[in-house]
């Protein structure tokens, strides 16, 4: 019983004290304690079994933990170290085997249990992973969670919803056990065992919001509209300050036209530091399909844009963007576009936006000393050539818009708008030039491709 003491320090004793406790032992000495009858040789070898394990010379460290046992076949400790030897050197029927005679040897050992838990986990047999990690379960409550995440995996769902009930009884609700909870309810089609278990939360406890909130989008899903805005309702009343409740609310109240309603939960979310920019931008671009159909509140939304527009979110400004080009005002759309390829210079499509507005803006400045940076990243898409090419035409810098229109032809494919657009750029260049022969040739072969099509 001495010698398994002695190894056991050892072993983990080196663990848990401070390195400056133990580098000053000096190993070599020979033990002058009480250790008794601790055979010399034995921990000689036991040493050298460590120490060639340290140096990851495994099949050496094995053949020393051998000559252990030949001496004392009692010492449980070895037969484990025997087995994180053999998974080193995937022999995984040595190990298991290793690991089985140091439990048989102690049974209540968590060190060894643990370490036979994780190499049957490691090898996927989960019906020996459960048995094991039921021995586990006295030692601390993960590993209960372990024991249900198992019987998700073997689809033992009934088992592994006992389980989470108990965890959550006694422990309390955890993000970690819901999203284990959510997966056998999405794996099984229970969705009303799902919402029974939320109604019971907000029943059993009416002041969190989480419940309510998770409750609401359940129901949502489940197509249960009318629950879900009623417990939306019912959160406001308990929590009037509740900011996330208005990203269901606003839903359903432009869904019962109680349009000042649902505006003003709008503008609620949209000024939240609580809410996550994504959730936002859904928002606002409910908002801004919402004014499209309804531009008599034209006003709320330029006052919402107020709100966010110093947003560090580029696809909030790129909404912004869109809705503001398609609704004709390119100013206020190039600023939006402008904001968000600050935040995203490589957002390709923002800058072609920004680009294209320049010249219909006929900023062409602007629109030639870009289109040209954008080359320089970009220099096989065709429309920075064309850009490109308009702005020079524009700037009366012909020349040069026939070098870079004809260099950027051999780029397009398969897109006769394009081309088309590219001989006519052409023509007005060569016209600039007088050069009317070859400004007949280009836009003529423009024609052509608009005429069939």
């Amino acid at each position: 019983m001495k010698k398994q003491i002695c190894i056991l320090f050892l072993l983990f004793g080196m663990v848990f004290f401070p390195q400056e406790n133990y580098a000053q032992v000096d190993f070599n000495k020979k033990p002058d304690d009480d250790l008794g009858d601790v055979d010399d040789k034995f921990q000689e070898f036991f040493y050298e079994a460590l120490k060639q394990k340290g140096i990851e010379n495994y099949d050496r460290s094995v053949e020393v933990l051998l000559k252990c046992i030949e001496i004392d076949n009692s010492v449980s400790v070895l037969y484990f170290e025997l087995g994180k030897n053999y998974i080193k050197l995937k022999n995984f029927g040595a190990a298991e085997d290793a690991f089985k005679d140091a439990i048989k040897k102690e049974p209540d050992n968590e060190w060894f249990l643990d370490e036979l838990y994780g190499f049957y986990a490691e090898q996927n047999d989960y019906d020996k992973a459960i048995k094991t990690v039921k021995q586990l379960v006295k030692y601390h409550p993960d590993y209960k969670e372990d024991l249900a995440s198992l019987y998700v995996r073997t689809k033992n769902y009934n088992e592994a919803l006992k389980i989470l009930d108990e965890l959550d009884l006694e422990f309390g609700i955890s993000v970690a056990r819901d999203m284990l909870r959510n997966q056998i309810y999405e794996a099984t089609g229970r969705k009303k065992d799902q919402i029974k278990n939320l109604e019971s939360r907000v029943e059993n406890n009416p002041d969190k919001e989480s419940n309510y909130l998770a409750l609401i989008f359940r129901y949502s899903e489940n197509n249960e509209k009318n629950k879900a805005f009623e417990t939306a309702k019912e959160l406001l009343k308990i929590n009037p300050n509740s900011q996330m409740v208005h990203l269901a609310l606003y839903k359903f109240y432009l869904d019962d036209n109680n349009t000042e309603n649902a505006i003003e939960s709008m503008k609620i979310v949209l000024k939240s530091n609580q809410i996550k920019p994504d959730a936002k931008l859904k928002v606002l671009s409910d908002f801004v399909n919402f004014v499209r159909n309804n531009p008599e509140y034209e006003a709320d939304l330029v006052e919402v844009t107020s709100l966010v527009g110093d947003s560090n979110n580029s696809k909030t400004l790129v909404e912004l963007g869109q809705y503001y080009l398609k609704n004709g005002d390119k100013i206020k759309a190039l600023k939006y576009y402008e904001d968000a390829l600050a935040l995203e210079v490589d957002n390709f499509q923002v800058l072609r936006n920004v680009l294209l507005l320049y010249v219909d803006l006929k900023k062409y400045n602007l629109a030639s000393e870009k289109s040209k940076n954008a080359l320089e990243k970009y220099p096989s898409q065709p429309i920075f050539y064309l850009i490109n090419g308009v702005a020079l035409n524009a700037l009366n810098q012909s020349k040069k818009a026939v070098e870079i229109l004809e260099s950027g032809l051999d780029f397009i494919i398969d897109d006769t708008k394009m081309e088309a657009d590219f001989y006519n750029q052409l023509s007005k260049a060569y016209t600039l030039l007088n050069n009317t022969a070859k400004a007949k040739t280009f836009s003529d072969k423009a024609k052509q491709i608009e005429t069939s099509n």
